[in-house]
């Protein structure tokens, strides 16, 4: 029985955005869009960080079109319904344009100048009064049936340790083989711990073409850190069993499941439609801005820029973080870890290593907490007011059309 059949009898509910998307969140975000007005930002949504408005920005003040597309995206994010923008005034990010992408999508937006409101204190009072206005509008509004081939699931791994390839990973793995047959767009990510694994993801491409993308992808990625001098390889890693970033690749690759590989993303490309992709976060043309993803949280805000409604956290070491916008849903793949840190982590997964259960077994939990999520639930790091988020400078090149092919 499909994931799609032996779910149908309780749907997910989600919130109709003009543009035909659904969300599973109705969230109101304070954007800043210079870190100077990051602070106001920050205390416009304080009194309402429990009422679902969240802070995301940009803190840099050079124009950069990777972190305008990742606002844009952002800011009309199916979970988004309402985006109040704050900003200093004299930065050169392009708040116009934010504006009118935020305007296009049908979305309420507000845009607070500070220093044309008269300062802190005042953009302050009238960045609250805005946010609760919105807040009571979409507290108002109805949910409509939403199927599991609307969604976007990202997932992410941190902090692995050695039962991270072993347990987490391939149950996630099992969870996206569900969701992908279900119909639904499934991403994964970090193409620098695919470094060892380029050709065996080739061999699940859905062309040639694509499958030589693939390998381009992860090549790129063996380059830049060549040049950087430092791979994706913490010292948790090591403590925690793991030798090499080839092993660390081949636990992280597992996370993809089994599926046939449709497209290659780059951040803020959105699937075209159902199926498995992968994001290449590594910046294109040379070496400029540093590492690619400086951490975890920073692949999180790429994924959702992608459109992810929900994201899958792999960890073994153990994580708490959450993330502003989208759910994270925290799997967790060794059982000491997860009996020490079990108020942060959704999945025990490590309970496959004690022959508690299968992969499959929680493949279809992950799955089953999803569609929770579409019904009301929340994820731990939700329940305890996570909402990190980051962004910084990168470049990319569009994407060609080998990356989404028809076939």
């Amino acid at each position: 029985m499909s994931a799609a059949a032996k779910l149908s009898p309780a749907p997910i509910r989600g919130y109709l955005r003009a543009d035909g998307r659904k969300g599973l969140r109705n969230v109101v975000i304070v954007a800043y869009l210079v870190e100077c007005a990051h602070h106001v930002a920050r205390e416009i949504a304080l009194p309402l960080r429990d009422q679902d408005v969240h802070v995301i920005g940009f803190p840099g003040c050079y124009p950069n079109p990777y972190a305008q597309k990742m606002m844009e995206r952002l800011a009309t994010h199916p979970n988004v319904g309402a985006a109040l923008l704050v900003s200093l005034g004299c930065e050169s990010f392009d708040k116009y344009g934010l504006e009118r992408a935020v305007r296009a999508s049908g979305r309420p937006l507000k845009t607070l100048v500070i220093q044309a409101v008269g300062g802190t204190r005042r953009t302050i009072e009238e960045g609250r009064a805005w946010g609760a206005e919105q807040r009571a509008a979409l507290d108002a509004m109805a949910t409509v049936p939403m199927r599991l081939d609307e969604l976007v699931i990202g997932t992410v791994c941190g902090g692995s340790d050695g039962t991270s390839g072993i347990t987490g990973n391939p149950a996630a793995g099992r969870a996206f083989d569900q969701l992908v047959d279900a119909g639904a767009a499934c991403i994964f990510e970090e193409t620098g711990e695919l470094i060892g694994c380029e050709h065996i993801m080739a061999a699940r491409a859905a062309t040639p073409d694509l499958a030589r993308e693939l390998e381009g992808s992860v090549a790129k990625a063996a380059r830049y850190y060549a040049t950087l001098g430092y791979g994706s390889f913490a010292v948790g890693n090591a403590d925690g069993g793991l030798s090499t970033i080839e092993e660390k690749s081949m636990g992280a690759y597992a996370k993809s499941g089994s599926s046939k590989i449709s497209g290659l993303l780059k951040p803020g490309d959105i699937p075209p439609r159902g199926g498995l992709y992968l994001l290449d976060v590594v910046p294109d043309g040379e070496v400029r801005f540093g590492f690619p993803n400086i951490n975890d949280n920073a692949e999180i805000a790429e994924l959702m820029a992608c459109g992810a409604h929900v994201n899958l956290f792999i960890t073994g070491r153990g994580s708490v973080v959450g993330s502003a916008i989208s759910p994270v849903i925290k799997i967790c793949a060794n059982p000491e870890t997860y009996r020490r840190m079990e108020d942060d982590m959704d999945v025990d997964a490590g309970r496959i290593l004690q022959g508690r259960a299968t992969l499959d077994q929680v493949g279809s939990e992950i799955v089953d907490l999803i569609v929770g999520l579409g019904n009301g639930a929340r994820t731990k790091s939700e329940a305890m007011g996570h909402q990190e988020f980051i962004l910084t400078y990168k470049s990319f090149e569009p994407i060609g059309p080998s990356c989404l092919p028809a076939a």
